[in-house]
């Protein structure tokens, strides 16, 4: 196995094991071996042929002082996120902090890799780019202690956007009247629902989206019946995608979406009645499209990624999304 030394090392290990066990005078060894003589001097001095460790005896910080240290190794400790989602968090309180600066700190400590709690997973694959404007669409239940209610969700593949709303039934009627109100809400275009073969968004056995068909028949001017929520795609032009059957995690990001939402409403909290549980995801929701930077968005916020997008792609807006900013807007 070959030698790991310095960049600027004069000698080899046995060069240093030979001037260690060499009985001549440092004259005569600094000729043989064309050194300087204190550097033969040094070497007969030691008793290991290694190079010593170079840097700081004790490391530490130069950005972060004892107590910032203190506060990220703890909260760090205690929470066990990811390095980015460290960096979102403790920015706030602590401005100046990097991300090589944490990766730093965090490895000093001896914490700068998680626990693999999953064993060996298989590698991710990456979605396909699409632009702004691709919605993922699903339907979940949620129960307060009134009863049961149908969670309607929607999710920009691309910016992350989401968009809720609760109802008592899960009817054609209310899925129509979703999208249109999520048509609404977002400022850009959509070109494209991806939902699952649900009978809320699809004619049960149809093999897929008839929107094509729908569009064909305006086309020609001739009467037909169609699904409502499929209706509503087509005279809204956009594209209409079916999941394969037992295929759910084709969906996936909605999915995704729906158990963030559980987590952090109804699987944690009490609601006495569906008002309490609409008021509190409402304000999740907001949140989460205002304020929760994504490792996915490279540390945006779903919001700045619209905003973002605007700036580079205003052909697929209708409106400034500045105009979606909560609060007043002077």
């Amino acid at each position: 196995m070959g030698q790991v030394l310095h960049g600027s090392a004069s000698t080899t290990e046995a060069v240093r094991r030979a001037i260690q066990h060499s009985q001549e005078s440092l004259r005569t060894l600094s000729k043989r071996y064309g050194i300087n003589p204190k550097m033969v001097a040094k070497w007969r001095e030691r008793t290991s042929v290694a190079d010593l460790p170079t840097g700081p005896k004790e490391p530490r910080s130069t950005v972060l002082s004892v107590e910032e240290e203190a506060v990220v190794v703890a909260f760090r400790r205690y929470t066990l996120l990811p390095l980015d989602d460290c960096l979102y968090a403790l920015q706030p309180t602590i401005p100046h902090l990097t991300r090589s600066s944490l990766h730093r700190c965090l490895q000093r400590h001896g914490i700068g890799r998680l626990p693999d709690v999953d064993g060996d997973r298989p590698a991710k694959k990456k979605f396909k780019s699409y632009p702004i404007g691709f919605f993922h669409i699903d339907i979940a239940e949620v129960r307060t202690e009134q009863g049961k209610l149908h969670m309607f969700v929607a999710i920009d593949r691309t910016s992350k956007f989401a968009f809720v709303e609760l109802h008592e039934k899960a009817t054609t009627a209310v899925s129509r009247e979703f999208l249109l109100r999520l048509i609404a809400a977002v400022h850009y275009k959509i070109h494209t629902v991806l939902t699952d073969n649900g009978i809320q968004f699809t004619t049960p056995g149809a093999g897929g989206s008839a929107v094509p068909l729908i569009k064909e028949a305006i086309a020609n001017g001739e009467r037909f019946w169609a699904h409502a929520f499929e209706y509503t795609c087509a005279t809204n032009d956009i594209e209409h995608r079916t999941t394969k059957a037992k295929h759910p995690w084709t969906n996936g990001q909605v999915e995704r979406m729906n158990r963030t939402i559980k987590d952090a409403t109804v699987r944690r909290f009490h609601y006495e009645n569906h008002d309490q549980l609409r008021q509190h995801l409402a304000d999740f929701v907001s949140a989460y499209n205002f304020g929760r930077r994504l490792k996915t968005l490279k540390g945006l916020t779903p919001y700045e990624f619209v905003c973002k997008a605007w700036a580079s792609q205003p052909e697929r807006f209708t409106l400034d999304p500045l105009h979606q900013m909560p609060g007043l807007n002077i």
